[in-house]
Formats: structure tokens, C-alpha cells, sequence
């Protein structure tokens, strides 16, 4: 099954400092259709005006993956960690047996822009944990890189769930592929520009903001950056 999610069908939110779309039923948002995909849970895409942020607020039993678009993100929270998140770094935080943590915009001239990601653990009430790394998006061109996944592997950040997230860029004209298990669902996400998705006879166009589901579903997934401008995609594979 290839489950479609186009980015004008999100929720949206509109808070003066912080103009975000809910991928998944989140806040105020709710669509008992929209709950999740296995372990993913959230895929917010925020905007937040300078001055603007989230005060400290908690969470626990969470994995929180911040992917940094534009902008900087000044995190601080209750374990001791600190600092600027820039664009090109992505951030975790376990949240694990609890946390409290604060996210502001750590720019006074220009809006941050960022993904929320939150992924549901595979164990409850461990230890918060915390990492970031950077990838520059030339890195991503030609490969896919791993941006989090089991016990770091290939690089990754450590998240506690039996799942992987890959990301890539592609420059016009360029292609790439991701071969499907009917073990394991996947979730393609569209950051920016456009990519045509060809799985045996489906072939449609993705933009910013669109996504596709695939449950059940083998084969080789092909990609291509028909577009007139770079294209940046994040890949999640899931138990």
C-alpha cells in the first residue's frame, strides 16, 4: 500500500511566532487518520520568528529529532546540555525517563527553520540521552546519508527504536534508488525541491512539504530530480 500525504493537507498552525505543519495529529491538530506510521509519531515542520521559541516544557519516552533547515536553534535542557543547532545539523534527545528543555530561536535577525521529528522508543524510562551531528548537504549529493539509526550504526545518531533515518540530496537531473521489504514500512519526505517516485507502474511527482508512505510494499523504489533546482529528501525506515 502507498499511503499519500500532500503537504497542502497537513495540519496547519498559526501562532504569530511559530507557523508550523503537522504531519501527524499534534497539538491542537487532531484526524484520527492521521496518527502515526509504526513507531513515527511527529513530523512538524516549524517556522519560528526571531524572538520567538518553545519556554522549557517536558517530555519523556520520546525520541526528538530536530533537523535544522535554515536559521539557528538555540537548545538548552534539564540534563545539562546547551548550544546552537545551525542548518545542516541535525539534533537528539532521548527523552527517556524525563526531560525538561527549552528551544528558541537563537538568531535577533532571521526566522529558524526546522523539522520536528519524534519517534516512539523501543524501551521506556531509560536514561535521557543527547547528540549532534553535522552533514553538509554537498556530503548528501551522491549518497545517502545516515542521519540516525540503532546504536549509532554508520555514523548515525544512537535513537532506541528499531529504525533508521537516511538523508539525500539530489542536484538536477540526478537519481536514486531505495530497495522495499514487506518487513519493514518506509516513509519518503520531500524537505525541499521535487522528485518523481516510480514504484513498478505508480509514478508521481512529489514537492516541498509532500510525502509518501509505503507499507507492505517490495521492489525498487527510483527517484529522480526532474526539477530546475537541488532537492533535498529525508528517508525513514521502520520496523
Amino acid at each position: 500500500m502507498i499511503i499519500q500525504r500532500p503537504s497542502n493537507e497537513r495540519g496547519p498552525a498559526d501562532h504569530g511566532w511559530l507557523k508550523s505543519q503537522h504531519t501527524f495529529s499534534f497539538a491542537n491538530y487532531y484526524d484520527p487518520a492521521w496518527m502515526g506510521f509504526g513507531p513515527l509519531r511527529v513530523i512538524n515542520e516549524d517556522r519560528v520568528a526571531e524572538g520567538g521559541g518553545f519556554a522549557p516544557h517536558g517530555h519523556a519516552n520520546m525520541e526528538i529529532i530536530s533537523v535544522v533547515l535554515s536559521g539557528q536553534l538555540a537548545h538548552k535542557d534539564s540534563e545539562g546540555n546547551h548550544g546552537i543547532i545551525k542548518a545542516g545539523d541535525v539534533q537528539w534527545m532521548s527523552a527517556g525517563s524525563g526531560v525538561q528543555h527549552s528551544e528558541m530561536n537563537g538568531s535577533s535577525d532571521e526566522p529558524v527553520h526546522f523539522l520536528q521529528i519524534w519517534i516512539q522508543p523501543n524501551q521506556v524510562n531509560a536514561k535521557p540521552m543527547y547528540g549532534q551531528n553535522h552533514y553538509a548537504f554537498n556530503d548528501r549529493l551522491h549518497q545517502w546519508i545516515t542521519l540516525a539509526a540503532p546504536n549509532g550504526e554508520d555514523g548515525g545518531l544512537p535513537i532506541r527504536q528499531d529504525a533508521k533515518l537516511f538523508g539525500r540530496g539530489l542536484e538536477v537531473g540526478a537519481k536514486a534508488t531505495r530497495d522495499l521489504d514487506t518487513a519493514k514500512k518506509y516513509w519518503l519526505q520531500v524537505i525541499d525541491g521535487g522528485v518523481t517516485v516510480k514504484l513498478g507502474d505508480h509514478v508521481q511527482m512529489l514537492e516541498q512539504g509532500d510525502a509518501l508512505g509505503f507499507d507492505n510494499e517490495n521492489g525498487t523504489l527510483e527517484l529522480s530530480n526532474d526539477t530546475e533546482a537541488e532537492t533535498q529528501l529525508l528517508w525513514f525506515e521502520l520496523a
